[in-house]
């Protein structure tokens, strides 16, 4: 059985029993983090949802030292090529099946562009992604506003929605639980708040929005379960 391990902010890994893959692992630097960077070594992919340092986070780091592949778009793969990261590009509306299973990227509205020494670089479009692994979909929106695309997802058949709560640059908790509407997951796990003061939200306002339109699991970071 797959699981899922809440590693702070929008960073989660997920181990299925052909890989171990992280998404936006934004570690060094992230006060709420659950690992550090340099003890995270059995991994086989990193699913990226877009360039800004919270997402992208340690990515590079990580890649270099596990050997694991970087699934992005085509923007941020060439960005990270060229620090000789392995990569997997995609775009939007893109599915690729791995040996895990299958991966689809979805549209997010936000920004993406990456902040280096030297300013800014372009990042590409910012995206979600669709994760299916041991049969079961995942669906991490990445940092976007509620959009009318979600209604799409809801043929997905998607099992655990992770999405963004705490506004300012994101959905925030009433936008989410309509999400929750248009997406119909099992369960929804809240991420994307309370890092910085900026995005504080609170999740139980967010389970009294959400209903019974699916169970919502609050998890806090390091905590594992099954999916």
């Amino acid at each position: 059985m797959a699981k899922l391990c809440f590693l702070g902010h929008a960073a989660f890994k997920v181990t299925g029993e052909n890989a171990s893959i992280l998404i936006d692992p934004f570690i060094t630097g992230n006060p709420v983090a659950a690992v550090k960077s340099e003890d995270i070594s059995d991994v086989n992919y990193i699913l990226v949802t877009h360039g800004h340092g919270d997402h992208l986070g340690d990515a590079e780091p990580i890649a270099m030292r596990t050997g694991a592949t970087v699934v992005a778009n085509a923007e941020l793969c060439a960005y990270l090529e060229g620090k000789g990261v392995a990569c997997h590009s995609m775009h939007i509306g893109g599915s690729y099946t791995f040996p895990f299973g299958r991966v689809k990227m979805t549209p997010a509205l936000h920004g993406s562009d990456i902040q280096t020494e030297d300013g800014l670089v372009p990042g590409g479009n910012p995206c979600g992604f669709l994760l299916n692994i041991d049969g079961v979909t995942i669906y991490h929106a990445g940092d976007t506003g509620l959009t009318m695309d979600m209604q799409l997802l809801a043929s997905e058949n998607v099992k655990i929605a992770l999405l963004p709560i705490g506004g300012n640059y994101t959905m925030d908790v009433h936008d989410a639980a309509k999400a929750v509407g248009f997406i119909r997951p099992e369960i929804v796990v809240p991420m994307h708040y309370d890092t910085f003061p900026v995005i504080s939200a609170d999740p139980i306002e967010f389970i009294k929005a959400v209903g019974g339109k699916a169970e919502v699991r609050v998890v806090k970071p390091g905590e594992v379960f099954d999916i």
